[in-house]
């Protein structure tokens, strides 16, 4: 294991992540894997997602165990991916006991980044399977990986005019020593914001940044439906001690932390969503939690735009702000 400090997801005991980045087509997939099952939920506040086995994670569903998430690229052609974790986990004995067979649990959501570069690049089964083998508890590699490959900012006016942006990751403490971990993938139709309320990225004109909340005010829109294509996806992870509907309400409080800081945010055109998972037993209020959620989203949100580097002829953040 690294000897770096470990600032990210993975500085929680029993979370691992691994990566499969396809550089050459611009897209990818992430898997987190937990030694344990998790207790979740998710808070979908996009209007244009996409997603497989998200039903496990309602409240009336019987099932509470979760073993891995997946994140990818390739809009809904990339949900395949997801069999590629579920193999890997089978063949670990990792699922629910169905006594015939053990079932792995595996919450899948994908972000549109087939505008990105090469449109007939997608996610598939075996990448999620190297990406699972590959998997560590080392610190994070973030930026234009993973599920962040094809990752961009601010597409009022098409991708062309967008900042690229990625996938980062973060972990805060609070009291007792409770720890929320994130993962961000952060696609956004809007503009994303620094702690100052300044654009770090989004859309772009000249040599600065359009401002589409500004843009958006004054009349003009995008009203074609997947192209550019959007979407954040947010995982959070504490050692706390969670039921499925106390998850819920700290993932819609984890949002806090995104909306803060993409302007706008939960756009028709997005398909945003938060997930919140549960690993400890450590006895600590939700509302405690709620608050530590949002800080971590909020900084893996602005660490999926501050370590991505210009890619498919994009510029990033580090080359626009100084």
């Amino acid at each position: 294991m690294s000897n770096r400090t470990n600032d990210t997801l993975t500085a929680l005991d029993g979370v691992m992540v691994g990566h499969y980045t396809d550089a050459e087509g611009g897209t990818g997939l992430t898997v987190v894997l937990f030694e344990t099952p998790a207790t979740g939920a998710v808070d979908i506040s996009g209007m244009a997602t996409s997603s497989r086995q998200i039903d496990s994670l309602e409240i009336m569903h019987p099932g509470a165990a979760v073993h891995a998430v997946c994140l990818a690229g390739g809009s809904a052609f990339g949900l395949d991916a997801a069999s590629g974790v579920v193999r890997y986990l089978e063949e670990s004995g990792i699922g629910i006991d169905l006594t015939v067979a053990r079932l792995p649990v595996v919450p899948t959501a994908v972000i549109y980044d087939l505008s990105f570069m090469d449109p007939r690049a997608r996610p598939v089964a075996s990448m999620a399977y190297e990406a699972c083998r590959q998997a560590s508890p080392d610190p994070v590699e973030q930026g234009c990986v993973g599920a962040g490959t094809g990752a961009t900012a601010g597409k009022i006016r098409g991708v062309v005019s967008a900042t690229k942006s990625g996938l980062g990751s973060s972990v805060v403490s609070g009291v007792g020593g409770v720890k929320m971990g994130s993962l961000v993938v952060a696609n956004c139709f809007g503009d994303v914001l620094d702690e100052h309320g300044n654009i770090i990225a989004g859309a772009r004109e000249g040599k600065g940044f359009l401002n589409s909340f500004q843009t958006i005010s004054r009349g003009e829109v995008r009203t074609k439906f997947g192209a550019p294509g959007n979407t954040t996806l947010c995982v959070l992870v504490t050692d706390a001690r969670l039921d499925k509907i106390s998850a819920a309400q700290v993932a819609r409080m984890g949002g806090n932390g995104l909306a803060r800081h993409i302007s706008p945010y939960n756009t028709p055109l997005d398909g945003d969503m938060v997930f919140c998972f549960s690993i400890g037993n450590k006895e600590v209020h939700p509302l405690h939690l709620g608050v530590l959620a949002a800080q971590a989203a909020k900084s893996g949100l602005l660490n999926a735009v501050r370590c991505a580097h210009s890619m498919g002829g994009l510029p990033a953040s580090r080359d626009l702000v100084d």
